[in-house]
């Protein structure tokens, strides 16, 4: 099956629901590339530390979650890694999670324009996140920056109340917010645990995983859920 495929049939179900239908999409790592805002902060505690390989690093520094990989791949020693790894988690924790950082995102290829598609058949779109309320004005930053739908009549951002709250929880805790929009149709994520829950969830629905990364939890999708690298048109 090619990488289109389950991209066109959201796109011809939008077309069949209209107003009825609720299109789901989480961000970071589905819609959003968080690569920019991951090496800002490092090269910032780079600068902080006078690291000058971490004061260097580039988005494509990041190959996974783990901020030692990154570290390592920016060319910072391995006992030198250990010996900040720590220090610098503590930086990145209070700068990851702001609303200042988010607004630095980038979008996944062709996201943009997918989702616009989406939106101008007229279906509901809900942008449902692990990020948590205080995040909420960088979240819309990045998507008038970037071109997408922003929230208002037809696109809802639903987020965590608090940060305390697992992404878990609160995807199954937005399950019941997301009928009352309307029926849902199509879902995209790229948290395994979470496109399992939402396959669950809504049996009907089409439910893809975004191929790109995540917490790293040893989870496979469930059998017959398609997978995609991005929102890219085929060539």
């Amino acid at each position: 099956m090619v990488l289109a495929d389950p991209l066109r049939r959201a796109l011809d179900l939008a077309r069949q629901f209209g107003s009825r239908g609720v299109a789901v999409f989480d961000l970071d790592s589905t819609l959003l590339d968080n690569k920019p805002r991951q090496a800002r902060i490092l090269r910032e505690f780079g600068a902080a530390e006078k690291v000058a390989a971490l004061a260097n690093m580039t988005p494509t520094h990041w190959s996974s979650w783990d901020l030692k990989d990154a570290m390592r791949n920016a060319g910072v020693a391995a006992d030198v890694v250990e010996r900040l790894a720590p220090q610098a988690k503590e930086f990145w924790r209070q700068k990851f999670f702001t609303s200042e950082y988010c607004a630095l995102d980038d979008a996944i290829p062709g996201a943009v324009d997918f989702v616009r598609q989406v939106a101008e058949s007229g279906v509901v779109v809900a942008y449902c996140t692990g990020r948590h309320e205080p995040m909420r004005e960088g979240s819309i930053a990045s998507f008038k920056r970037l071109g997408f739908p922003v929230p208002g009549v037809a696109t809802h951002l639903l987020m965590k109340p608090q940060i305390e709250t697992s992404d878990d929880d609160w995807k199954e805790t937005a399950y019941d917010q997301l009928r009352r929009l309307g029926y849902v149709f199509a879902i995209f994520d790229n948290e395994p645990t979470h496109v399992n829950g939402y396959r669950n969830a809504f049996p009907d629905a089409l439910v893809v995983h975004l191929d790109t990364d995540h917490s790293g939890r040893d989870v496979n999708v469930l059998p017959g859920i398609l997978s995609v690298k991005d929102f890219s048109s085929p060539s």
